[in-house]
C-alpha cells in the first residue's frame, strides 16, 4: 500500500512534505510509512479519500481495479485529479437489525453493499507473533517476569 500512496503523491505532483501537510499527517509519519517502519492505518486511507475523493479505495487498500473511480461507480483512470464525484454510498448504523442497512441516496448512487452479503478478508503478511515473556513493573522499582509454558 505504501507504493500506492507514493504513486498518489507523485500523481498529484507533491513532495513528501507537501503531501503530508495536504492530507493532515506529520511528515515523519509519512516518512516512516515509505521507509517501511510503520504500516498505513485506515485513518491515513480516510484522510487521503477525504482530500482526493476520486481515488478508488479498493485500489488504495488492496491494489484491485484502477486508481480512479468514475461517477457511475466503476473504476477508470480517465478522471482528472481533483475532479469531484458527488455523494458516496454510506451505511446507516443507527437503523435496527431487521430494517435495511442502507440509507436512501440520490438517484444514480448504487448500493454497493447488498444486505445479505458477507465477506471475510484475512491478510497474512508474516507468521503470527508469539508471546515469549511478560514483565510487570511495580512502583517499588521491582518487577516480575512471566514466561508462557511450552506446548507439548
Amino acid at each position: 500500500m505504501k507504493d500506492r500512496i507514493r504513486h498518489i503523491m507523485e500523481e498529484q505532483h507533491m513532495s513528501q512534505q507537501v503531501f503530508a501537510d495536504f492530507i493532515g499527517l506529520s511528515p515523519a509519519t509519512l516518512s516512516s510509512i515509505f521507509n517501511g517502519r510503520t504500516r498505513p492505518t485506515l485513518n491515513i486511507v480516510e484522510a487521503i479519500k477525504n482530500k482526493l475523493p476520486m481515488i478508488n479505495t479498493d485500489w488504495l487498500l488492496m491494489g484491485v481495479g484502477n486508481m480512479y473511480v468514475t461517477p457511475d461507480g466503476g473504476s477508470d483512470k480517465t478522471l482528472e485529479p481533483g475532479q469531484q464525484l458527488g455523494v458516496e454510498t454510506m451505511i446507516d448504523f443507527d437503523q435496527s437489525v431487521n430494517s435495511s442497512p442502507m440509507t436512501t441516496y440520490p438517484q444514480g448512487v448504487r448500493n454497493t453493499h447488498p444486505e445479505n452479503s458477507s465477506q471475510v478478508v484475512k491478510i497474512i503478511d508474516k507468521e503470527p507473533r508469539k508471546v515469549t515473556e511478560i514483565r510487570v513493573y511495580y512502583d517499588d522499582q521491582t518487577y516480575e517476569t512471566f514466561v508462557p509454558m511450552k506446548a507439548k
